[in-house]
């Protein structure tokens, strides 16, 4: 029979510990929040990593192979089984749970031509219906919410790995998520997708991708612009609402929710609503009050306009969308000249960067 106060003790620890880091006021709160939920992810891995991890080693980079004027970018949809292993591995280097996103799913690789090595992914999912920081900024037309909201994507991993990370790859990755090759796939993909609610067809547009900062205030998309244009613009902060604190002990609330005869219908990974569903359930249940899922923890939103009427679009004022030209080949070449070759003229860190300390990253007890 499943112990139902051991898991409330549990939620009850695991929130207190979020507050003791709160209280502590240190620079690495949003980082040592997720610390248990990723140490789940990379145990719950270990079989997976280590039969894995050996045959794509190579494309992980050592500092010294790496030569800022001769980075080539080049961007890679996730289409074969090599290329989903890889994008999962790179990820799981990060000190953010691991996701796989839910709904419709676009996922990129950012691969470096000179040497091999893989500088970044980035994936996209289908967009919440209801995001605050977003919704405030327009006014959609009456009943039709839905419709517009489809047309955007969410990024839900966006990032550099080392050492490209040290030499402001990040950038190049969310710059990448901006350019005409991204829209493309998507109209490829999505040209006959119906909603599943209504099972009306969206127009084969996206115009328009959101984000919040993993740690805060984002470094990688403030200030981010292409001669002159903003590619990010910030909507302010989240609400701090959120189930991600309870992210290590989701298996346990699944299986309590089971024990109580409840049906489990999805996961982390399949779609936040459903979490969060699930995790306001198990409170209930557990006796505990709904408010221990406002974390306090506010996140910076931001959303990148792929075309330049976004506001009178989504309004439904204008019906065609005036979409931005800006080709991967040309933003990568802003990023080196913007970005980049500054960087590696002001840092050297990134040349002591081993890949040794990825696979260490990677297998526990290593």
């Amino acid at each position: 029979m499943f112990d139902k106060e051991e898991l409330r003790e549990k939620i009850q620890k695991e929130l207190a510990r979020l507050q003791e880091l709160r209280d502590s006021g240190s620079k690495d709160i949003y980082r040592s929040l997720h610390e248990n939920a990723v140490k789940v992810e990379l145990q719950r891995s270990q079989t997976w990593i280590c039969k894995h991890l050996p045959k794509y080693m190579h494309y992980f980079a050592h500092g010294h192979e790496v030569h800022p004027t001769q980075i080539q970018p080049l961007l890679v949809e996730v289409t074969e089984t090599w290329h989903a292993d890889l994008f999962r591995l790179a990820r799981l280097t990060w000190s953010l749970p691991f996701t796989r996103g839910y709904g419709r799913r676009i996922k990129f690789l950012l691969l470096d031509e000179s040497n091999g090595k893989l500088i970044g992914v980035l994936g996209l999912q289908s967009p919440p219906l209801d995001f605050p920081a977003r919704d405030k900024e327009f006014q959609y037309p009456n009943g039709q919410k839905p419709i517009f909201v489809n047309q955007t994507m969410d990024i839900y991993t966006l990032g550099a790995i080392p050492p490209y990370n040290f030499l402001l790859g990040g950038k190049l990755v969310a710059f990448a998520a901006s350019s005409n090759e991204i829209r493309q796939v998507y109209v490829r993909k999505y040209s006959d997708v119906y909603t599943q609610m209504d099972k009306r067809k969206l127009p084969p547009n996206l115009v328009a991708l959101t984000t919040v900062s993993a740690f805060g205030r984002s470094s990688i998309y403030n200030r981010l612009s292409y001669k002159g244009k903003p590619v990010a613009k910030s909507l302010g902060y989240t609400e701090g609402y959120g189930s991600f604190h309870l992210a290590p002990l989701y298996s346990l609330i699944t299986d309590f929710l089971k024990s109580e005869g409840v049906v489990k219908r999805g996961g982390f990974g399949v779609g936040p609503r459903i979490v969060w569903q699930n995790c306001l359930r198990a409170l209930d249940r557990l006796g505990l009050p709904r408010s221990l899922l406002k974390h306090g923890i506010k996140r910076e939103a931001f959303i990148f306009p792929l075309i330049q009427n976004l506001q009178e679009y989504l309004s439904g004022i204008q019906e065609n969308p005036q979409y931005y030209d800006f080709s991967f080949s040309e933003l990568s070449q802003w990023w080196r000249e913007r970005w980049l070759l500054g960087r590696s003229e002001r840092t050297e860190t990134w040349k002591y960067w081993r890949a040794e300390d990825t696979y260490k990253a990677l297998i526990l007890n290593s």
